[in-house]
């Protein structure tokens, strides 16, 4: 009987580790794993700017770049072709060719 009850004590344990685990699995797969990938994504990104590429900064600025250093990047804004000085990871996203083509709005 006493082992019958310590068995019974061993599955409830156990039991009580599957529900914080499956927790942690589920909280890894839907929010850590899609958010490395994302990080992995933009630095790589980061990493491939060639002077040319137009860009929008992460507070809305559209630019093209027309200087490139190891941590600094020069983007042309505006009609009057104004040079602003940001640091790499102040750049969001590229604007690609091909996404305003598809899109109607050539330039």
């Amino acid at each position: 009987m006493a082992a019958a009850n310590a068995g019974g004590a061993g599955g409830a344990s156990l039991g009580g580790f599957i529900i914080p685990i499956a927790f942690l699995v589920i909280f890894y797969v839907f929010a850590i794993r899609p958010q490395k990938k994302r990080e992995k994504q933009i630095r790589e990104m980061r990493e491939s700017l060639r002077v040319g590429d137009e860009v929008i900064t992460i507070g809305g600025i559209y630019g093209k770049i027309v200087k490139l250093k190891d941590d600094m990047v020069t983007i042309e804004v505006g009609a009057n072709k104004t040079k602003m000085d940001l640091t790499r990871w102040a750049i969001g996203s590229t604007v690609n060719k091909q996404e305003v083509k598809e899109n109607g709005e050539e330039k």
